[in-house]
């Protein structure tokens, strides 16, 4: 080795963007030296294997150590050493102070600790100072110089040479020089990493975003005024301020999306992203890459690094939609970062920490999917910290006329038309009807009306129902009417099915619900049945 090798090697990494091949260009072009028996490049890192590292007992402090990101050489008996990262030196103590332990394997953990060199010349009649002194006599192992990489008076981690031939001062003064440069270069690409990074995440959090905006959530406001839905209001405010996981059930089109939203923007991380996963939108194959991220070639497809939801999440909220439709396969990581807040990207074997606040949506029944054995329960119990239960709109009826009128102004607006009127007979046929598709399926109707009006007159074109959803008159009742040649008014049939629901109630002494109660006598739901008991006027 002489000043041009160390030269050429620094002109090979000094304009490189990626730290990787930084790395891999150092310890390939000394191992490209036929006496150059191993290089290997430590850098330091959070700890992150300390519950199966060799070396925790000895270990001052497991926040951070040493971890070999790049290794080569060539051997006597063998072509190249194998550039694998495992192993028994993947990680090393920090050490502050010379470790009693005479070998090599505590002189790396010192030189990263202190940021001093080592070397030593003598291992042909001192072999036993490294940790395999069997390994150094069959490569003939002369000598080692290991040098702390040093940027701005920060130490990275540690260049480790072994060598065949005898290396003096001079040596060691170029590998100073050269270090000092590999730490720049390291440095350097580190950051250029980190711009990418970041405008890569600026992008992705743009094109949420955009998605968001396109969207338009189905209101902008929570709209209501049920007390089913002040109840919810009290429970928002209740958990919004804490860090508690947040599981959010109910039917499709109630509004969880925006009640995840309602709990982000009263956080304390309200100024930080909350980013959106349709967990069934995302085809099986795919989850752990759209979750955790991918390094570049991690499998076919792979062209370029990925940021993962958690990731673009980090400091901020996830909002889990349809979290019941996660691969059972997947469960098992997606609880490991809910835990402990770690993961890792796909190809690539560094730990990764994330600081993420948990907000999850189904429509499903997860008590009943763990039963089946599709949904892990200590996923479930880790997810329903705080359980919130959104109820579907045939349950807060009291909320359609505030709603209605809401859409109608916002539909009208958009489309460019003048406010059409909502009569009472139109909330009343709204109020009648049982909306299966809830909220979504409101607003949907009243886009329709307002299209057919054609800027005139509000008319609803509500899908036919089974008449026992829509009116609680019994069977019977119908069945009896339907045998004569009589044609009853409107008026007459509201006055029947107010004298047949007084009927039922009179037989079941007033209870609407339950076996034996009023509904089940008449055919009806109890929603649609205390809804028309309070339409009707019908007091006990």
């Amino acid at each position: 080795m002489n000043i041009e090798f160390f030269q050429s090697i620094a002109l090979s990494v000094a304009n490189e963007r990626s730290v990787d091949v930084v790395f891999r260009n150092i310890v390939d072009s000394f191992a490209d030296d036929p006496n150059v028996v191993l290089a290997r490049i430590w850098i330091i890192a959070p700890g992150d294997l300390c519950h199966k590292c060799p070396w925790r007992e000895t270990c001052p402090d497991q926040t951070v150590c040493l971890h070999l990101v790049a290794s080569n050489g060539s051997s006597l008996h063998k072509e190249r050493w194998p550039t694998l990262l495992k192993g028994h030196y993947r990680r090393f103590p920090l050490f502050a102070v010379e470790p009693d332990s005479v070998t090599a394997t505590g002189k790396i953990g010192y030189i990263g600790g202190t940021g001093k060199a080592v070397f030593r010349n003598d291992i042909l009649d001192n072999s036993a100072w490294l940790m395999d002194p069997e390994w150094a006599e069959r490569e003939k192992i002369a000598s080692f110089a290991g040098q702390p990489l040093v940027f701005r008076g920060e130490t990275l981690g540690v260049l480790a040479i072994f060598s065949r031939s005898v290396l003096d001062q001079s040596h060691l003064a170029m590998l100073l020089t050269f270090a000092s440069n590999a730490a720049a270069a390291i440095a350097n690409a580190r950051a250029f990493e980190e711009i990418e990074q970041l405008h890569r995440q600026l992008e992705l959090e743009n094109e949420y975003l955009r998605e968001e905006v396109r969207e338009a959530y189905p209101f902008i406001n929570i709209v209501g005024r049920s007390s089913t839905l002040q109840k919810t209001l009290q429970q928002i405010a209740l958990v919004a301020p804490t860090e508690a996981t947040v599981l959010i059930q109910g039917e499709s089109g109630t509004g969880k999306e925006l009640i995840a939203l309602a709990i982000h923007q009263r956080s304390r991380r309200q100024t930080r992203p909350l980013i959106k996963v349709n967990c069934a939108s995302i085809p099986r194959e795919l989850f752990e890459s759209e979750f955790f991220g991918h390094v570049k070639g991690a499998f076919t497809g792979a062209v370029r690094d990925r940021t993962g939801r958690f990731q673009l999440a980090d400091g901020g909220t996830l909002f889990l939609d349809e979290v019941g439709d996660i691969p059972i396969e997947l469960q098992s990581k997606l609880l490991r970062v809910l835990q402990e807040g770690e993961y890792e990207r796909i190809g690539e074997e560094r730990t990764r920490r994330v600081n993420v606040r948990i907000i999850a949506a189904t429509n499903r029944d997860l008590k009943k999917e763990m039963e089946a054995k599709r949904f892990r329960s200590d996923l479930y119990f880790r997810l329903s910290v705080f359980l919130l239960e959104v109820f579907p709109l045939r349950n807060r009826k009291d909320d359609i006329p505030l709603l209605a009128e809401h859409f109608l102004k916002q539909i009208c607006r958009n489309m460019g038309l003048q406010e059409l009127a909502l009569k009472k007979k139109h909330v009343l046929q709204l109020q009648s009807y049982d909306w299966p598709g809830n909220i979504r399926e409101l607003q949907n109707v009243i886009e329709r009306a307002v299209i057919i009006s054609g800027g005139k007159v509000l008319q609803f074109d509500l899908p036919e129902t089974d008449a026992r959803q829509t009116s609680p008159i019994s069977s019977q009742f119908v069945k009896n009417i339907g045998q004569t040649d009589e044609v009853l008014t409107y008026e007459d049939l509201k006055h029947l099915e107010k004298e047949n629901i007084l009927a039922a109630l009179h037989q079941t002494n007033w209870k609407i619900s339950g076996d034996g109660g009023a509904a089940e006598l008449l055919g009806a739901r109890p929603t649609t049945l205390a809804s028309r008991i309070k339409a009707l006027g019908i007091h006990r």
